[in-house]
């Protein structure tokens, strides 16, 4: 039998340090209140005997199990074949890995997945939980609470449960809707269409409000087609569309995967992209907008930025808490230093938490936005012109 070497103890830290063991402890904790030169030889006591601090232990200290929760309602079918949630976990994954968490990853299809992750998040195996993909009367949010977790969701919450400590990041989607069907309209199109996501998401709900905001009043039947951000979905809205409306010159897509869809689509039936029809997507995710035939324009929400950004306010709400702070993830208030997000872009006002403002709409699925909305960091969507305009 090999003898395997002993693990460096925190003592033994302390003594090459030349400190004591309590403020070994509290260096390699996190806590406050320790000199910086003192610190500093911790740290380097740490590297140069390779030593590897106790979870548990670490834990009994600072309350922290340095892993979060990151649950998207959605099949893993879902999560693992369409990019978005792809760019969106990297975000996450980069933001968490910087900060020493790690990622527990939670996917709900139905009820006894929801029955599963709640037990799970009210167990005390994770600090807080990133929520995303959510659907209309989704159990999650309510599950989240019960378990008293600190939490951040990704897109527009649709519920309203009297509390104002929901945080969540989303896009401009409404907006980004409205600059998409704008550009259409500017390029001479009279007959634009649009192919809505499950409107049972407000990201759905909010593209489908822009695309009203810009049609003229008393325009007659609405050429609107519903799709479920799938190419397959994309397929049978744009066969419905061109059935029910044969002058189509342009197309909205909910999405990118769905703008791929309807491409596909519009070549079978003969019409030229963008000769006779012009079609505009949403997400700009490369490996698809840059793919289709011709390459698609779109509008570009940054995905992965989101992730970070969500795993940044929460982890700084945890931290405050760790400080001391008896305030949950919403008191992380003002972003900071959130008007540039590593190369994610300019946020410019967005970047204040609370800052979202008023939407407009209705607050029901087809109506997008409600009049008032929880506290919020919406970011910015940018057109993006490709070849099919």
């Amino acid at each position: 039998m090999t003898d395997t070497a002993q693990r460096p103890t925190l003592e033994a830290v302390a003594e090459r340090a030349g400190v004591s063991r309590a403020t070994v402890s509290r260096v390699v904790n996190g806590a406050h209140g320790v000199r910086e030169a003192l610190a500093e030889r911790v740290r380097r006591a740490v590297e140069e005997l390779g030593y590897v601090p106790n979870q548990a232990a670490r834990s009994l200290v600072t309350r922290r199990h340095q892993a979060v929760a990151v649950v998207a309602a959605e099949p893993e079918t879902r999560v693992f074949a369409d990019p978005y949630f792809a760019q969106q976990l990297r975000g996450i994954s980069k933001e968490l890995t910087a900060h020493d968490n790690q990622l527990v990853l939670l996917l709900t299809e139905g009820r006894e997945d929801h029955a599963r992750v709640g037990r799970y998040l009210a167990g005390g195996h994770v600090d807080g939980a990133l929520v995303f993909s959510l659907h209309l009367h989704d159990p999650l949010p309510g599950l989240v609470r019960g378990a008293g977790l600190p939490t951040v969701f990704g897109g527009r919450p649709d519920w309203d449960d009297g509390g104002d400590d929901v945080v969540y990041v989303d896009s401009d989607n409404r907006g980004g809707a409205r600059a998409a069907v704008r550009h259409l309209a500017a390029l001479g199109r009279t007959r634009i269409a649009h192919i809505a996501g499950p409107l049972d998401q407000t990201s759905a709900a909010d593209r489908l409000a822009g695309f009203r905001d810009v049609r003229a009043p008393g325009a007659g039947p609405e050429p609107m087609a519903h799709g479920d951000f799938t190419s397959h979905g994309g397929e049978r809205a744009m066969r419905e569309l061109l059935d029910r409306f044969p002058g189509t010159d342009a197309v909205f897509a909910a999405n990118d995967l769905t703008a791929a869809g309807a491409l596909r689509v519009l070549r079978e039936r003969g019409r030229r992209v963008p000769d006779d029809v012009a079609v505009v997507g949403f997400d700009d995710m490369l490996p698809v907008a840059e793919q289709t035939d011709p390459p698609l324009t779109t509008v570009r929400q940054d995905i992965e930025g989101m992730g970070r950004l969500m795993a940044r306010l929460l982890l700084r709400g945890l931290d405050d808490r760790t400080a001391g702070d008896t305030g949950t993830v919403e008191d992380a208030g003002t972003y900071g230093d959130a008007g540039t997000y590593g190369d994610a872009g300019t946020y410019g006002d967005a970047g204040t938490v609370g800052g979202a403002g008023s939407a407009g709409g209705t607050g029901t699925p087809d109506g997008g936005a409600p009049e008032t909305a929880p506290p919020g960091v919406i970011l910015p969507t940018t057109l993006v012109r490709r070849a099919t305009t």
